[in-house]
């Protein structure tokens, strides 16, 4: 197996052919940096843990050069930074049980341009030769640049593929900016609240991030037991912990359906409901 960086790191923890551990994919997800998969796609790989019929491949975009840094990590160059993310990465596949790990250690600003044919020809690569059940990456809504680029990446090479390749279910998830706000029938909510004991130290493996002066360890198991009882005011708690995504299905079954009108849809009748409420109210 083979991608477009000479950097590119192939991880199977569990050892084998990794073409054939891609090939049994059952949960795919692509996403941005180091970390994203464990804060924000943590509902995929709970969904695979200990479950010998379901297959979880995590596949990180950039190479983590960009990443902020202080403490024990601020006088790393960015040359250090990338391996010791890319080591980070590899031990959070192995403590979850990962199908595969795929790096593929593209530069931010590649990422960021439409049509790099190194990006394109990854991505292309991946997702013809797999057919997950379930796809999540990131969402549209995003304030993070690079994550909405791999969306957008991601979404161009699902549309490259004949209409039988592409994936069955795609979800967008939150990070960068949360979805609860979104009108409760166009977000799905995803349990997080399987395999506790492994949640929190799947976070803490990236001591990059969290000692460099992020706390996402604290902040996300936060968010997801929040969304859970935010969710609905008249009733009791569902779930202990949930993580709301966007479902972008539609994105990849009708191609002339953009991406902005997509997603400005969902703004235009979150306004509708607010304005309708307060309109009732008065």
């Amino acid at each position: 197996m083979k991608f477009s960086r000479p950097e590119a790191d192939v991880f199977a923890p569990a050892g084998g052919d990794p073409a054939a551990a891609l090939a049994r994919t059952t949960h795919l997800c692509v996403i941005a940096h180091q970390d994203d998969i464990e804060i924000n796609a943590w509902p995929a790989v709970a969904e695979c843990y200990g479950h010998p019929d379901r297959f979880f491949t995590g596949v990180v975009v950039t190479n983590g050069a960009g990443s902020p840094r202080s403490g024990l990590f601020a006088h790393h160059t960015d040359e250090q930074m990338k391996q010791v993310r890319i080591e980070e990465q590899r031990e959070a596949a192995r403590l979850g049980r990962y199908h595969l790990q795929l790096q593929l250690g593209h530069p931010s600003a590649d990422v960021k341009k439409s049509g790099h044919p190194g990006v394109r020809a990854d991505l292309t690569a991946i997702f013809s030769a797999c057919r997950p059940q379930e796809v999540y990456l990131h969402q549209p809504l995003d304030k993070h640049d690079t994550h909405v680029a791999v969306l957008l990446r991601c979404l161009e090479a699902i549309r490259s593929l004949p209409a039988t390749q592409r994936p069955a279910r795609v979800l967008g998830i939150e990070a960068w900016r949360g979805l609860d706000w979104l009108l409760d029938d166009e977000k799905i909510a995803l349990d997080c609240g399987a395999h506790p004991e492994l949640a929190l130290p799947l976070i803490q493996v990236f001591k990059s991030q969290i000692a460099g002066g992020k706390r996402y360890d604290t902040a996300a198991l936060g968010r997801r037991q929040a969304n859970a009882t935010f969710h609905t005011s008249h009733a009791t708690d569902k779930f202990s912990e949930v993580a709301w995504a966007l479902d972008l299905t539609p994105l990849v079954r009708n191609d002339s359906l953009s991406v902005e009108a997509f997603t400005l849809g969902h703004i235009d009748r979150f306004r509708a409901d607010v304005a309708g409420r307060l309109a009732k109210m008065r």
